[in-house]
């Protein structure tokens, strides 16, 4: 089975791997080197790395929607198209050259958090639970038929960034059982997304890092972790501004306003809510690392110790 590949972020990888093991992946599509790190020079996709280690054909066109484009498509022959968070809109004329049509692997319950951010607006919004799914790509975003999903737990202090892992592996696994099944010919048939229960995952601002203290202890401590390791939570604490890195929620009364600094010991940093407590436990200064709040507040001789 020809098999093309279309992904850019490390969250792909482990499906790229996947399909190269259970099928021949005759090229990999990934967007264009992008400017990266402090030199700012051009960087490959983990994707484009992996290929290349693999030593399987790159492309990078900077769309799919022109006539060449598509031509140097056709001419693989794909039997199928694999995406997984490509990045790259596919117009109806892509999906309709491989003979078993495009796949993507997404990683939520669809119809719940299509859109680009669904692993972190899964833990923002406070849900029990999230998984994947493969899907059978049509025009919409993420609206295409499910083949297989895989739901899983989402941990009461799970970050961004631990979930983002989970879910690249059972992604990888979903798209193998799929490619299996697709081998043997029993492929279940798609089944179509319900029109109820449909929201959507925008894609992730720095502004909404700033964390408001009127808000509830609860949502903060829960953005906190969606935002880690990225665009990681800040706030100001004791005229400081603070990343944060690690925090739960206390449901604590008092009687403050909201940004109060109630308590600084070696068990975090208690601050007043609009609703509860926000105990911080992992911040970073500004050009420093990320670290404990006993050591911050060891630099911050100034605040009165709890402990």
């Amino acid at each position: 089975m020809r098999i093309v590949f279309a992904g850019t972020p490390d969250f792909a990888v482990p499906s790229l791997r996947a399909a190269a093991r259970t099928g021949e992946v005759v090229a990999v599509y990934t967007q264009p080197d992008r400017p990266a790190g402090r030199g700012r020079g051009l960087a490959a996709s983990p994707v484009k790395q992996e290929a290349v280690a693999r030593g399987i054909p790159v492309l990078q066109p900077e769309t799919l929607r022109g006539a060449e484009a598509q031509r140097e498509l056709r001419a693989l022959a794909p039997d199928l198209m694999v995406v997984v968070a490509y990045g790259l809109i596919l117009p109806r004329a892509v999906l309709a050259i491989p003979a078993h049509g495009c796949w993507n692997v997404h990683a939520s319950l669809l119809p719940r958090w299509r859109g680009a951010a669904p692993i972190q607006r899964a833990i923002q919004a406070g849900d029990a639970e999230t998984g994947v799914c493969l899907m059978r790509m049509e025009a919409g975003l993420d609206t295409g038929p499910v083949l297989l999903e895989q739901a899983t737990p989402i941990g009461p202090e799970e970050t961004g960034g631990q979930l983002h892992d989970r879910l690249a592996e059972m992604g990888a696994q979903v798209l193998a059982d799929g490619l299996g099944l697709l081998r043997a010919g029993l492929l279940p048939v798609p089944w179509p997304q319900p029109d109820d229960g449909v929201t959507y995952a925008h894609k992730l601002d720095k502004a909404e890092a700033r964390l408001d203290w009127q808000r509830p202890a609860a949502e903060l401590a829960r953005t906190v972790r969606a935002f880690n390791p990225w665009p990681v939570a800040e706030a100001t604490v004791a005229g400081e501004r603070l990343r944060i890195h690690g925090a739960i929620a206390l449901e604590a009364g008092h009687g403050a306003e909201p940004g109060t600094l109630l308590a600084a010991g070696r068990e975090g940093i208690d601050i007043a809510c609009g609703q509860g407590v926000l105990r911080l436990r992992v911040v970073q200064r500004d050009g420093g690392r990320a670290i404990t709040a006993a050591d911050w507040l060891n630099a911050r001789r100034d605040l009165a110790r709890a402990d």
